[in-house]
């Protein structure tokens, strides 16, 4: 499969694809051209990257768990390396919501005639 293909077939760009290849996540065999040819598989590794960089993993976060991913293997190693994006992920997660209750108090303190506030919420959303 050509780039354009994969790229379309994902919905991930062809840069992000080029990217992902300079990383080593994404294997390509070249035509005698030098153009880039997906190997099958190609389609369920790069929604496992979008997956993974989703998650919050870094390039080279995911490039250390492929080879686990590849062999189906589960080592301690990885284990250890999943359950620590997952802690982060976690304290991610507490702060957002800790942001999302302080907005929630400004907005309620906001809507009362005592709060000083004079613009419509209709100019503080276009500023």
């Amino acid at each position: 499969m050509r780039i354009g293909e994969l790229a379309t077939q994902t919905g991930v760009s062809v840069r992000a694809l080029r990217y992902y290849e300079e990383q080593g996540l994404l294997v390509t065999a070249r035509s005698s051209g030098g153009q880039r040819h997906y190997l099958d598989g190609a389609v369920d590794r790069v929604h496992l990257i979008q997956m993974l960089y989703a998650a919050g993993l870094s390039s080279r976060t995911i490039l250390d768990l492929l080879p686990c991913v590849d062999a189906k293997v589960n080592t301690p190693e990885s284990r250890a390396l999943l359950n620590a994006q997952r802690v982060r992920i976690d304290q991610q997660i507490t702060q957002l919501l800790q942001a999302r209750d302080r907005l929630d108090a400004v907005i309620a303190h906001s809507q009362s005639p005592a709060s000083g506030c004079t613009r419509t919420d209709a100019e503080a959303l276009v500023r």
